[in-house]
């Protein structure tokens, strides 16, 4: 498994909120929803995304935009348009004194906009709890991008007015599909993190791929380094060089965010994920948990379900 495989094979949509807009000028969406990252995709029409104080982007028909939360932005026909409608936490959509509206501007399954007939569709996905695997990932993107969508959106655009059994589970990997496809065509277009290019190095990429298919083996430096073939010296030299931590940092790193991800699960306990992610008891897990994440398994477990 790739670095970029294993940061995506965590927690995936589920049940995520996507919406079809129908949107004919002047529109514009003041979107406050704090979610960790949402994606639009232009089917058909003219669209810009406005983030606070910074330029507006232009989507063109197949584009997709990312945003990465928590920070608000507009979504309108036009810049220069004004606000006319909010969107809260929990996709709660009111006009500027706080009416709802959502009701109001319904128009069929997974539909809504200010007309049936509008110029512009335009398809939203919001991905509204962030995974603790994840956090790298987001951590490397920028607040907006935007890459070609691609024969997905054709697919998403043409599920998500269906109402059919299984349905959400069908939406849900067609957006996974869309977040990936995405992804990959930014990171192969740009200065992509340091971790990405490593993939790449015959000793780094090996290295990496062995610490994330086998996180619960007892690794060292220099049990890695023979598994790869190359001295421990080099591979600490190298390693650090490409990814930027050295391998038994990196390793932390990677277990103690899939430990986070774990506790999520309601019938897990601290020993059982201790000895999935390579500690030897609970009392170890709590002790690196606390000492780089500043809070106990405990503690964030109750951050999750609150």
């Amino acid at each position: 498994m790739d670095h970029l495989a294993a940061l995506l094979d965590g927690p995936r949509a589920r049940g995520a909120f996507l919406l079809r807009s129908l949107l004919d000028p002047p529109w514009s969406l003041r979107v406050q929803d704090e979610a960790p990252l949402t994606l639009a995709a232009l089917v058909r029409g003219a669209a810009w995304v406005v983030p606070d104080g910074r330029e507006p982007v232009r989507l063109a028909p197949g584009d997709v935009a990312l945003m990465r939360g928590p920070e608000p932005y507009t979504v309108a026909d036009d810049p220069a348009t004004p606000p006319q409608i909010v969107i809260h936490p929990g996709q709660r959509c009111t006009t500027l004194d706080g009416e709802a509206l959502y009701q109001s501007m319904e128009l069929g399954v997974r539909t809504w906009g200010n007309d049936p007939e509008g110029a512009t569709v335009l398809i939203t996905g919001t991905y509204q709890v962030q995974g603790e695997i994840s956090r790298r990932l987001l951590e490397a993107l920028p607040p907006l991008l935007v890459q070609s969508g691609g024969p997905v959106i054709g697919l998403l655009g043409a599920e998500i007015v269906r109402d059919e059994p299984g349905q959400e589970v069908v939406l849900d990997r067609l957006l996974d599909l869309l977040l990936i496809s995405t992804l990959r065509s930014w990171l192969a277009d740009n200065d992509a993190p340091a971790w990405y290019r490593a993939q790449s190095d015959p000793i780094v990429g090996r290295a990496l791929r062995m610490l994330h298919n086998n996180p619960a083996h007892a690794w060292t430096v220099a049990s890695l380094a023979a598994a790869v073939g190359v001295s421990r010296a080099s591979l600490a030299r190298r390693f650090t060089d490409l990814v930027g931590e050295p391998p038994m940092a990196f390793l932390t790193d990677w277990r103690l965010a899939l430990a986070a991800d774990l506790l999520r699960e309601p019938d897990a306990t601290i020993g059982s994920v201790a000895r999935r992610v390579g500690y030897g008891s609970s009392f170890a897990l709590s002790a690196a948990f606390k000492r780089v994440r500043g809070i106990s398994p405990q503690e964030h477990r109750a951050g999750v379900a609150g």
